[in-house]
């Protein structure tokens, strides 16, 4: 009797020590550096949200939105973090990748410039010297924001270089605004002088298009359905965490990555990237929950004028799926 006791205790600890089933491990790479627009992704970790869905979460950063997309389409990374047209003009060329969710449903492109030289409004870019990075998506979309605010490329001065070029033009004052992203550039231009930097954003100027976004190889899609829908969901429970606590998400940036920026500026980052996740028509919805008419918008003005090829209109839904994230309340 004693042997039989030992041996059920046995098994019973065995299966008291025994592992849990183990982890799914995912790599997520972002489309650049770290900065405050990522909060979410961090804080989602930090906070076990990812761990719940089984998911075990490696974040890289990335070198640009064209090079994580390609890491998507050749699968050496699972999910990417991307300015979704990019992603759309790899797609149109055969790269094997679509979007999961659209997290940016209104663009954070703005022409921005010290809050001391008073541009507010397109008017005062006249005469002004404008700071560009060639072949950019601002850049590409910049003629259409001419175009519909009534401005010609004869009203103000213009000086080109690579990003870091394009920033130092502006902390050094050879120009008086770059083209840049309102939760992005404008914090890198505050940490290196500490002074405030004003937005003209291009939305408010009816210039409605999808920015970033979650994309993935199509053919991983396929084979992991319910990994894709539980990394959704996740990701989508983890933006709803970090909305309500804009300071701790960008705290957990530092937490994973101590030389990952300044807490003030990563925050201000993070709270001017969440009015850019819902539209008028996403408004009392989840993250990521685009629309028809958001894509379908988006792909017409990057045909027009963001170089992408006119076949994209046939289909615009081929360039994203809403099939995969949550439904309301789950």
């Amino acid at each position: 009797m004693k042997r039989l006791i030992g041996a059920v205790s046995a098994v019973v600890m065995a299966f008291a020590i025994a592992p849990a089933q183990a982890a799914d491990k995912v790599v997520l790479m972002l489309n650049w550096y770290v900065y405050g627009e990522h909060a979410p992704f961090y804080y989602g970790k930090a906070k076990g949200i990812y761990a719940a869905e089984g998911i075990d979460l490696e974040i890289q950063e990335g070198r640009g939105s064209a090079a994580t997309t390609q890491a998507v389409a050749a699968k050496t990374a699972d999910f990417g973090y991307v300015d979704v047209p990019t992603m759309m003009r790899a797609a149109i060329k055969g790269a094997p990748v679509v979007a999961t969710g659209v997290l940016l449903q209104t663009s954070p492109m703005s022409a921005m410039g010290f809050v001391d030289k008073n541009i507010r409004k397109p008017e005062d870019i006249k005469g002004k010297t404008v700071a560009i990075t060639p072949a950019d998506s601002m850049t590409q979309i910049w003629p259409l924001f001419l175009k519909k605010t009534g401005l010609k490329e004869s009203d103000f001065k213009t000086v080109a270089g690579d990003g870091q070029t394009k920033l130092n033009a502006v902390i050094n004052g050879q120009a008086d605004l770059l083209l840049g992203y309102v939760m992005d550039q404008s914090m890198k231009i505050k940490d290196a002088t500490g002074k405030d930097v004003y937005p003209i954003k291009f939305a408010d100027y009816g210039i409605n298009m999808v920015s970033s976004g979650i994309i993935a190889n199509t053919d991983y899609v396929k084979a992991n359905a319910d990994l894709v829908r539980r990394f959704m969901s996740a990701t989508t429970k983890a933006v709803e965490a970090a909305e309500k606590e804009p300071k701790a998400a960008a705290q957990s940036i530092l937490d994973a990555n101590p030389k990952g920026g300044k807490i003030d500026t990563l925050t201000q980052g993070f709270e001017l990237t969440i009015p850019l996740y819902r539209t008028a028509e996403t408004k009392g919805k989840r993250p990521f929950q685009v629309t028809d008419q958001n894509m379908t918008d988006t792909v017409n003005l990057l045909v027009e004028y963001g170089g992408l090829d006119a076949k994209a209109k046939e289909n615009p839904k081929a360039f994203y799926t809403n099939d995969y994230l949550p439904k309301s309340g789950s």
